[in-house]
Order: C-alpha cells, then structure tokens, then sequence
C-alpha cells in the first residue's frame, strides 16, 4: 500500500470512532479536549457501521473491529487504529485489514497523535505542543513517558505512533513517513525488537540520511544457546542489533534519560564536526567541571585551551560570537552560575542573541544552573539546546559529535577496488553442499583451507593425517625446512580443541609429534571418551613474533542474518570482550570503520619497534566474510581465530565452518547484497561499454562525467542549471540502498570513463518507482540512452513492480520521443504546463506474482 494511504491515516482530517470499549470511549474524550481543527463522528455500535462515512482515520475495539474493516471496504476510508487486543488477533486482524484496503494500527495500541492538527487519540492525559520531534514507539508504557516528558519540558512533536502489536503498521512505515514528513526534524524509535529486518534497515538508512534518528532499545537477556564458534557466542541479538543501528545510521541511547538529552540536543542543534568544543562560563569552577567531564568521555575541549571565564552578559556576547567564528571550534558550551550583580537572564539573551547574528550556523549548548523555565524559554527560542547541569551537557554534545560520525559513515565513499579477481561462488557453493549432502554439519579442516582459498583468505598450509605415524610423517617437510610445527586433534564433535587439551605447539621432530598425538587421543578419551577422533593436522608454526592475534568470523541471527565480528583473538576471544559486529555487505570504508570501533586497533598502528600492521590485508579479509556470509546462506557460523597480522599482512592460523543443513533455516543478509549479475557488454557500431549496477565507489567517475554533459543537458535532466557537485550530491546519486533503488552505469572501454547512467528509485509500498536517465553529451544518438532504458524496465519488472513513472519536461522532444516508443503514456502535468508525466505500466505481472510479493 502506498505511503499516500498511510499518511491520511496519521494525520487525519476526518475521524470515525465506534463506541463499544473503555479504551475506545477514552481515545474519543482525548480528542474532544484538544482544538482538534479536523471533524470527528461517533456512532454508537456495529449497528450503524452501513452508514459509516468515508474517513482517514477509524477507531474501534477489536471485538468488532472484523466487522469495521469490512463495512469500511471501498469506502474511501485510510486507516483503522485498535487500541485494546493483543497478539492473538494479529493475523486475522492483518488479513482483514489487507482485503479492505486499510493501514492497521495495533492492536493493543495506546494511539497516535498529530499535534499541528490539534489531534491527541492516545490515553495519555497531556496537551502535546505542536513541534518537529516524530515519535514512534512499540511500547505503550515508554510511549506515555516520552510523552509526558515532551509536555512538561515544551517539547513540540510532529507526531506520535505508538504500534502495540504492530500487525500491519510498522517501524519502517513510520520511518517512511516521517523521514519524508517537512515538519519533522529528529525521529525518536523506543522499540522491543525489530521484525522485518530488511524493511526496517532500507527505511532507517533512507531516513537517516535526512535527519537524525534516535533509538532506545533496552538489552535483553539472551539465552544460553550452546554456541560452536566464538563468532556464535559474541553475536547476541542485541549485538546484531547494534550492528543493525551503526550501519543505518541511527543513534542508540541506553536509557530514558540519555534519550531525553539526545533529544534536547539533536531536536534544537545540528552535528558538530569533529568534537571540538570551547567552553564559556562566569565561574572557574563551574568550566573546570566541564572541562572535566568532557576530558573523561574522550572529548578536546577547544584544543586544550583553557575554558573563557566571563563576567558581564556583553562578555558572553562577545566571546561567544568570537568562538564560533574561529575554524577550529565546532561547538560552544556556555554556562551560567547566579553570580551577582548581572542577572543570569541577560546573560541568557547575549548568548542567545550571539547565536541568532552568527553568521556561522554551529552548535551552542547553554547550562544555566538554578535557571528554571524563563532560561530554558530563551534558549528554546534561538534553536539552543539547555540542560540542568555541565554532565548532561556534556553527554548532549556528545550525541551531536556520535551523530557526526554517523552521517560521515554513511556518506563514506570507498576507495575502487580491482574487480578482475573475483571469487569462485559456484566452486564454493559445490564445496559446502557436499559437505552438506553426506550428513556433515562441519567442513573438513582441508575443506575450509580450500574455501579460504577459493576467498583469497590466506591460511596456514596444512596436512591432515590419519594417525600419530602419519603426522610424524607430515611433519618431516617443515622439520625439513628448519620450522617446528603445531599440532592438532581433528574430530568432528569438538568445537574448541584447546577445551581438551587438542593443540601442541612449537613441536621441533618427528619424536615430539608422536608422543604429542598420543597424549591428545589419550586426554581426548578420558574427557570426551564419545568424541570421534578421525586424525591429527599438521601446520608449520607461524613465528612471528610482532604479529597482533585477531579474530574475524561471522554468526547468523535469527533476525537480521548473518553478522560479521572482528577483534582481539586468542582462546578467550568472547571474554576479552574486545570485538565489535557490522552487518555485510562490507566495503573498504565499512571494514575499516569496524576495525576503527574495536581496542585492539590501536596496537595495530606502529609502537615503540613494532611497525604497524597492514590494515588493508585485515580489512580484505573482512570484505571476504562479508562475501561469503552474503553469497552462501548454507553456512551458519565460521570463525577465523586466530588471525597473525603484521606488517607483511595476515595469516589465518586456525579456522572453523558451521553448516546450516536445514534450507528453511537458511537466513541472507538483512541488506541485499551488490547485483553483480545485472551485468552486460553492449556494442554500439564501434563503440564498446560495459554496464554494470552502480557502487559507492563510482562517485569520482559520475562526477567526471557531468563535467562533459552540456549545462542545456543538465538542465533538462535535473530542471535547473547546475554548476557544481558536491560530495553529498554524487554520494546520493552513487550510494544506493539495492532493496528500493537501482542505478546502471555505463563504462566505455578503453577510455573506462563513465558514459551513462540510468536510475530508478522505488516507493516505499514497493508499487512504482521514478526514472532519471543521463548521457555524456558528446554520445547522445548512438542507442546508448535506450538500451540504459530498456535494462532498467527489465529490473523493475523483476523485482515486480507495477509502474515506472517521470517527468520530463515538454522541450525534451528525444526524451519524450523514446518514452512513446517504450510504451510510455505521455500526459500533461496539470500542475505545470511545463512538463509531462510519463508513465510505463508493468501489466505483465500476474496476480499471483503480486500476492506472493
């Protein structure tokens, strides 16, 4: 269903509530006691639902909310809010709702609000100021809180919805609509758990980009599922949901009170650069303080410089307007102790007034100690976020500096990457469904070492020998060679070897691995006397000696699939507590942000006689995981632990595969992955180009490519003369989200300039989508516009779309000319003569494609 459907029924014009229910009669006397400038209708029971009027929004009780629903089909009518059920009636609910043609909200929802409309249908008591803070929360209980917070404090909202049960209306929805919402500037999500993982993921990531989005989801306590990998014990679902959040874009609190001050800061200040602040105050100990507080959460306080002491409203005036025009301030903190004789108001109004005639748009941030409701309205009103002491102040700018750093992950343009070494996925897949054919739940070691391989992962060489004699006699070759060598137990029922004593290193001759097997089988009969023990490996040691033990791997989880981890290695991976996760697919510029969040990163670079290590051998390496976790779905967990990193690269020392036999078990990335089969050679008389899907890393080559496109061409394609482009503005062309927008480029070889590139971009309901093509100048009138054409109508009928629509505007004849022979229908846009609305309808999906989507 479309965002359009979903819009009318959050913000309503037109109200219906069937009486029936305690929590339906409180919605309806919530509504009357607010200036709701919209028109509410109240009828008594079922009895009259053959009289409902069209409507945006219904309100009734589940118990006939079946009936509702169907009264209310093809009556033009939007939504239906339910506010007492629960869970069991969610799939009839759904169902019902889905044949009517209706957005669900609930049941068992405490309501929805939309203030600019005067309009309050939740059982929350409180008059909710109209503003630009969007909430939208599972729980009714957090919901009322947020709520009560937002009026007590003035905090205006442009809306709140609250799920309950979420049978249809959802978090991405909500997402969807308040990321498009004008009047929205920062969106709080107070949420359990997430369902649909790539819904939510393609909706968080699309609003992100757009303005700030908060998160508070309490950490759940995870049950003691027996895990075979480190991987599978470091990847708890709140760490996959952390994983989740960090790669969306979205700023995680831990609790209502963190959430309130984030709120503060990023609903009245925009992200601070790169976490400099200065600190202005009108007493020494009052700075000293703050400079304290932000000195321990890891912040630069104005370069180290001292904090300005003030003592007059114009000092505050002056020094405030000076600091934020200084390049090397990103943020200022003025605090305020009622020290006489100026009065703390006026200091008030020459920060303020400081921050309103800066010419230079930074964050200010005010702590007013004793200040009460006149310091907070003044603060309030030139768009400064205040707070109650220097700590939360603090905390505040910290929230900006994070979200900084979120947005610049997000428009993160990777470095290209050589595409000529790509890994064998068909090879691969045949080495695991073996495996899993012939009962196996684990890959052999030498199985792993060739699908290592198959990755470019490199490993340690290995022999697996059937017996204490045969590794004796495998090891001759390194003895051989001057190395020692370490040995291992094989036996499919152990997941750890060194839990039963099944590793012995640094073994120097044949002797020494002869009696070391025999002392592994005997400890492995007395301590797990039904473990199968089917031979010993062999592997040089790998002695180097300023190497750093690493561990990479990755975990399914039941929600968002497969997770990366990367960190500290060793035995004790998992309690050293030194890892972090991220969601594949990885890039260069997301593999290197996840070894950047771990400790362990530091003791990469260079210390003391250590050179650093070669951080883009690790972050290979995790490009690779995230390839394979992508790309084979039939494994469930894999752990490479250790890994030796040094400055001549990396090493795989030990590694181990889980299987996932079960195809209805098999979970794929939450975000899809790079379409590398959309790809094609096209011949154009002598004229050769390679077409392939869009990546991040083509920003340098589209923006070369606009240099050679005509400012008349530019205009035709973007309705407005163009001069220059930004990195924001190729990052958003280049950086697609595949789940809801494709783009083809085009390469000309020999030259491997940029050509062309077509784009289409998908309406959240997943219905229609919007087209824009654009050519070099000098190639226009070889067939290369049409075939860019052609193979982005061939991607939207397969991901079954409905409709591709543009505009084009009328004095684009060769653009309106090859819509016509496209089967486009071509019409005037009764808004602006100007144009033409193009539309191409994808009739050749049948119903049952259209259910099944």
């Amino acid at each position: 269903m479309t965002l359009a459907l979903l819009r009318r029924a959050l913000e309503p014009r037109t109200v219906t509530a069937i009486a029936g229910s305690p929590e339906t009669d409180v919605l309806v006397a919530q509504i009357r006691a607010e200036p709701y400038c919209g028109s509410l209708t109240v009828l008594p029971g079922p009895s009259a639902l053959p009289g409902l009027p069209p409507c945006d929004l219904l309100i009734a009780p589940v118990a006939i909310a079946e009936q509702v629903l169907a009264a209310a089909a093809g009556r033009g009518c939007a939504g239906l809010l339910v506010p007492d059920g629960a869970a069991a009636d969610c799939d009839r609910l759904r169902s019902a709702a889905q044949a009517a043609g209706l957005r669900l909200l609930g049941p068992s929802s405490l309501g929805l609000a939309a203030p600019r409309l005067g309009f309050n249908a939740t059982a929350v008591p409180v008059h909710l100021a109209a503003g630009s803070l969007a909430l939208v929360a599972q729980s009714n209980s957090v919901a009322a809180g947020i709520m009560a917070w937002a009026a007590r404090r003035g905090v205006g909202l442009s809306g709140a919805v609250v799920l309950g049960e979420g049978a249809d209306v959802d978090i991405a929805d909500c997402l969807d609509h308040f990321g498009a919402d004008p009047s929205t500037r920062t969106i709080l999500l107070a949420i359990d758990d997430v369902t649909d993982a790539a819904r939510f993921l393609s909706s968080a990531r699309a609003a992100a980009r757009l303005k700030p989005v908060l998160v508070l989801k309490p950490p759940r306590r995870e049950p003691a599922w027996p895990a075979l990998t480190h991987s599978a014990l470091i990847v708890t679902s709140d760490a996959a949901h952390e994983a989740a959040f960090h790669r969306a874009g979205l700023l995680r609190v831990s609790d209502l009170d963190e959430l309130f001050a984030a709120a503060e800061t990023l609903g009245r200040a925009r992200a601070a650069d790169a976490g400099r602040l200065a600190i202005v105050s009108n007493g020494d100990g009052l700075a000293a303080l703050a400079a304290a507080r932000l000195r321990q959460a890891g912040g630069v306080d104005h370069l180290d410089r001292e904090p300005e002491i003030v003592r007059t409203a114009q000092d505050y005036r002056e020094a405030v307007t000076r600091l934020l025009a200084e390049s090397d301030i990103d943020a200022v903190l003025a605090l305020n102790a009622p020290l006489a004789p100026d009065e703390p108001a006026d200091c008030a109004r020459a920060v303020a007034e400081a921050r309103s005639t800066s010419p230079v748009q930074k964050p200010v941030l005010a702590v007013w100690v004793g200040g009460g409701e006149e310091m907070a309205g003044i603060f309030a009103a030139a768009g400064i976020p205040s707070f109650a002491t220097e700590q939360d102040a603090i905390l505040g700018f910290q929230h900006l500096t994070r979200h900084a750093r979120l947005l610049k992950e997000l428009m993160a343009t990777p470095l290209a990457l050589d595409e000529g070494d790509q890994p064998d996925i068909a090879a691969a897949a045949a080495l695991v469904d073996q495996a899993i054919r012939q009962g196996r739940s684990w890959l052999e070691p030498d199985e792993v070492a060739q699908l290592l391989a198959l990755f470019r992962i490199p490993m340690l060489g290995l022999v697996i020998a059937a017996d204490a004699a045969g590794a004796a006699e495998a090891a001759k070759v390194q003895f051989a060679a001057g190395r020692t060598v370490a040995l291992k137990i094989v036996s499919p029922d152990i997941a750890h070897k060194s839990d039963v004593g099944g590793v012995e290193l640094d073994l120097a001759n044949e002797q020494a691995v002869r009696e070391a097997a025999n002392r592994m089988a005997g400890r492995l009969r007395q301590q797990r006397p039904e473990a199968r023990l089917t031979g010993f490996m062999v592997q040089p040691m790998a002695h180097r000696a300023k190497a750093r033990e690493l561990i990479a791997g990755f975990a399914v989880d039941p929600c968002f699939g497969p997770v990366i981890v990367f960190g500290r290695g060793g035995t004790a991976a998992e309690l050293i507590a030194d890892t972090h996760v991220a969601l594949p697919p990885l890039d260069l510029a997301s593999a290197e942000n996840l070894i950047a969040r771990t400790r362990v990163s530091r003791i990469l670079a260079a210390y003391r006689d250590v050179p650093a290590a070669d951080r883009r051998a690790i972050a290979a390496v995790l490009m690779a995981l995230g390839n394979i976790a992508s790309t084979l779905p039939q494994i469930r967990a894999m752990d490479l632990n250790p890994i030796l990193a040094d400055a001549k690269g990396v090493i795989t020392v030990d590694a181990r595969v889980v299987l996932e036999p079960d195809p209805a078990r098999r979970r794929h990335p939450a975000i899809r992955p790079y379409p590398a089969s959309w790809t094609l050679q096209l011949a154009l008389g002598e004229r050769r180009f390679f077409i392939r899907p869009m990546k991040p890393e083509d920003e340098l080559p589209i923006g070369a490519m606009l240099a050679r496109v005509t400012p008349e061409d530019l205009r035709l394609r973007f309705f407005a003369p163009l001069k220059s482009f930004s990195h924001a503005f190729l990052a958003r062309l280049t950086q697609l989200d595949y789940a809801r927008e494709m783009a083809f480029i085009a390469i000309e070889e020999g030259s491997g300039d940029a050509a062309g590139a077509v784009r289409l971009h998908a309406d959240p309901g997943h219905v229609e989508a919007e087209y824009a093509i654009l050519l070099r100048s000098d190639l226009k009138g070889i067939g290369l516009g049409r075939a860019l054409m052609e193979l982005i109508i061939d991607w939207a009928r397969a991901e079954q779309l409905e409709r591709v629509h543009s505009q084009v505007l009328a004095e684009n004849g060769p653009m309106l000319a090859l819509c016509r022979d496209l089967g486009f229908e071509v019409r005037l846009d009764p808004e602006d003569i100007s144009i033409r609305r193009v539309t191409l309808d994808l009739g050749s999906i049948d119903g049952e494609a259209r259910a099944k989507r």
